[in-house]
């Protein structure tokens, strides 16, 4: 049984769709959950002068810090559950990979979109290469879509 489970988000429905699912796994193992959300790396920001707006250590603690406020609304969701919040920065596949070795993670748990050939190939799917290179098991939930609602169906 997973006793630590990585969660990789990126603000999406798509993603959170496993939040259900992962949080009853969690509680019947005892589990601890590590929600990651993986952010571009900082860049300095200039206007159309050239004037430096924000610099990169700037934006990067910018965008972690917002990482991390989304990180703990979500965990907010579950508070029965051992919860753990982490931002990391670079290629989401690396930065999940790393995380999951890092953390000494059970179980990698990703919320694919489904898609098939051409539009897998067109757009690439992170969930996908994380579950072909991952050391760890890998644990992909699509979530059913009700066309007219809008809203989303765990499967």
């Amino acid at each position: 049984m997973a006793k630590r489970i990585l969660v990789p988000l990126d603000q999406s429905l798509v993603a959170e769709s496993v939040l259900p699912i992962i949080a009853d796994i969690a509680r019947g193992a005892g589990a601890t959950v590590c929600l990651l959300h993986v952010c571009p790396v900082g860049e300095s920001r200039v206007d159309d002068y050239g004037r430096v707006l924000a610099y990169a250590d700037q934006e990067t603690a910018r965008l972690e810090n917002e990482g991390l406020d989304y990180l703990r609304s979500v965990e907010a969701g579950f508070p029965e559950l051992s919860v753990e919040c982490r931002v990391r920065f670079g290629d989401p596949v690396t930065e999940i990979l790393g995380e999951a070795a890092a953390w000494d993670a059970d179980l990698i748990a990703v919320a694919t979109e489904g898609r098939s050939g051409v539009g897998r190939v067109a757009l690439g799917s992170v969930a996908e290469r994380v579950f072909r290179r991952a050391e760890t098991a890998v644990m992909l939930i699509t979530p059913a879509r009700y066309r007219r609602s809008g809203r989303l169906a765990f499967c």
